[in-house]
């Protein structure tokens, strides 16, 4: 199956060297018939590239002189997937200047500027639609994702402050990854000081700074940077497991924002795990289940809620 998306960015990229083709030329460079190369300037020109055609004997095809170029080629479901994102989560903050929020805020709200007028009228379109709840998250500063990332792509160390509570720490690490791991952000690293693997809440991130000094990037223990992120946020935590009389996507309607691990056991039976640092915090978790559960461990969990739901009955 021939690459259509690889042929339009070569197609563009001769059209943007400033001189002009004509169709065969274009077909021989590009491997197609003349037939497929008028279809790709269709499309080009769908998605609001300036291309410009002279018919006749000498006809060729370039870029309309003095015509900005979008940068990017989204087509209508590309721009639909970014106006729900931006409407989704612009409001997940404080949304204070510097703060990821802000920075979303602002995006959702001039996408349509930036965008060729047939995608920019289906953008306006999209968000005259939306309404978007509010939900807060703990506020990060765009800055330092930012810099996070540059780190991570040039290998180079990274120096903070970090605040767990009342305790502020300092840290130099070798930044690896992060990590968007319900509703919070994680940068995985490795901590020069304590020689181990760590995560650390970006939201608690502060002082920030890129230092000079270079790193080899190291085998992680686990295959993938959120299952560090998982083992570190649970590592203080037990494993629960119940079984609820329900499938697993009504289970996963009922509990959203939890990170569960699900086992069929029939079309109305699902065997749930997730893991907690007390019984009252599964507890409360079982309180939001609209269906029958029964908790097979740990044990003496099982044991104080059932003690707990027989005192309010």
């Amino acid at each position: 199956m021939p690459d259509v998306t690889r042929r339009m960015l070569d197609l563009l990229t001769l059209l943007q060297t400033a001189r002009r083709f004509t169709g065969p030329e274009l077909a021989d460079l590009l491997g197609v018939s003349e037939r497929t190369v008028r279809r790709d300037v269709d499309r080009l020109r769908g998605y609001g590239y300036p291309v410009e055609a002279n018919p006749g004997p000498g006809g060729n095809y370039g870029l309309t002189a003095g015509r900005s170029v979008p940068p990017l080629m989204f087509d209508d479901d590309e721009v639909v997937a970014i106006m729900l994102a931006l409407a989704a989560n612009s409001t997940a903050d404080s949304q204070r200047p510097g703060s990821l929020g802000h920075a979303m805020m602002r995006a959702y709200g001039k996408l349509d500027q930036v965008l060729p007028k047939r995608l920019a009228i289906s953008a306006a379109a999209i968000r005259s639609s939306l309404e978007a709840d509010s939900f807060m998250t703990p506020e990060i500063a765009i800055g330092d994702i930012t810099n996070i990332a540059a780190a991570i792509h040039d290998r180079r160390e990274l120096e903070f402050d970090y605040r767990r509570g009342t305790e502020l720490t300092h840290r130099r690490v070798e930044p690896h990854r992060q990590v968007h791991h319900l509703l919070r952000w994680y940068l995985v690293a490795w901590d020069l000081n304590r020689e181990d693997w760590r995560t650390f809440r970006t939201d608690r991130i502060c002082a920030l700074r890129v230092r000079t000094s270079t790193f080899e990037p190291r085998p992680m223990p686990v295959d993938t940077a959120i299952g560090l992120v998982r083992r570190g946020v649970n590592r203080n935590s037990r494993e629960a497991v119940f079984v609820v009389s329900a499938a697993a996507a009504e289970v996963t309607d009922m509990l959203p924002f939890e990170d569960l691990t699900f086992e069929p056991l029939s079309s109305q039976r699902t065997r749930v795990r997730l893991y907690c640092e007390e019984w009252h915090w599964l507890l409360l978790i079982l309180s939001h289940l609209t269906a029958d559960v029964e908790v097979e461990s740990p044990q003496e969990w099982r044991q104080r809620i059932c003690e707990f739901a027989r005192s309010v009955s």
